[in-house]
């Protein structure tokens, strides 16, 4: 397999960061647009990241089942499927969505002014249907007072949690993501006593030092958050920002969490929505409600830097010529499964902390 270069999912937390979800528009041209924008992505990064070195500024770009099969048809990546919503105690939405940009930075201009670019780029081939401006809130706490995402992996234990190997060779160097928006209501977890809202997540409020297992509730948000397989911690990367409108009184989250297999997500979604056992759903859900959702497959950089405007899906030949040898036709391509979401086997796995 020649090498590929990842999009920088595992890039840094910082200060400011945009989340941009967009559908194509009915229209071949629309496609055609998209297609341009995928090699020329990196030359914009580039030419807005330069401004300020120092910004960190980065862009993942990311496809949804659907706009893969309009975009460059197949072959397909294993495990992409539609988000599939999740009716528990609470319900985990499913929206619309066929491009997601997640854009970040230590500054929030920067963010801004690549996003612009973008969509000017994008202009007539795409409609927006959510558009959230994340911040850093203090020590990195949610709006709800806690610390998040204490428990990412960080260096080689990211890139191999959220980075697609030999499994998926066709694929490899890239990665899947959920994004879910989660509006909070402050008035009700406000009233809550402290310790009654620790014993919701698990950690101490001001010190973020995870509860005892005696005193920690089985319903506790980083109990039913932490998937194990064969003795194994499934990890993934967490990007969460707050957001809000002081005027509207509207506070929330937004989730964006990178993994090598969606799977690994969608469970910790049942978790908490479902509950483990059934019935011992997340608490947090009582004061946090999620209002959109979506699932999306990341593919490499180098995926996007070949890809041909007009051509539906030129890289083909190349990637997968390894995979086929010994077929009279290269390009002749085994079906896939579609991934979908199969609550039946995810309840076999094991759960535990």
């Amino acid at each position: 397999m020649p090498s590929v270069s990842p999009q920088p999912v595992v890039a840094g937390l910082t200060r400011a960061a945009i989340f941009l979800v967009v559908t194509v528009n009915a229209a071949p041209e629309c496609d055609t647009a998209v297609r341009a924008l995928c090699g020329d992505l990196g030359a914009l990064l580039r030419a807005v990241g330069f401004r300020d070195l120092q910004g960190q500024l980065s862009c993942v770009m990311a496809f949804s089942s659907n706009a893969w099969d309009r975009l460059f048809g197949v072959p397909k990546p294993k495990e992409l499927h539609p988000f599939r919503e999740i009716r528990g105690r609470h319900h985990a939405v499913a929206t619309p969505g066929d491009i997601l940009f997640h854009i970040r930075s230590k500054r929030m201009d920067l963010c801004f002014e690549l996003a612009t670019q973008i969509m000017s780029r994008l202009s007539g081939a795409v409609s927006t249907v959510d558009e959230v401006h994340g911040f850093n809130y203090f020590d990195d706490r949610d709006l709800i007072g806690f610390v998040d995402g204490t428990e990412n992996p960080v260096e080689q234990a990211a890139v191999d949690a959220t980075i697609i190997g030999e499994e998926d060779a066709a694929f490899a160097g890239g990665s899947f993501v959920i994004v879910q928006k989660y509006l909070h209501d402050l008035q009700g977890w406000n009233a809550l006593p402290v310790e009654e809202q620790e014993r919701i997540i698990g950690r101490k409020k001001l010190s973020d030092i995870e509860l005892d297992d005696a005193v920690k509730p089985s319903s506790a948000h980083n109990v039913l958050t932490t998937i194990m397989e064969d003795g194994k911690q499934l990890e993934i990367v967490r990007d969460n920002m707050p957001f809000g409108e002081v005027g509207k009184g509207e506070f929330g989250t937004y989730f964006i969490g990178y993994a090598r297999s969606p799977r690994r997500i969608e469970q910790m979604l049942v978790n908490m929505f479902v509950g483990q056992p059934p019935g011992n759903y997340d608490r947090l859900l009582d004061y946090s409600r999620a209002v959109t959702g979506t699932l999306f497959f990341v593919p490499s950089a180098t995926f996007l830097e070949n890809i041909v405007a007009g051509v539906a899906a030129p890289w083909i030949a190349n990637l997968t010529s390894n995979e086929n040898e010994g077929e009279a036709d290269s390009k002749s391509q085994p079906s896939r499964p579609d991934g979908s979401l199969n609550i039946g086997s995810l309840k076999k796995e094991e759960r535990h902390e």
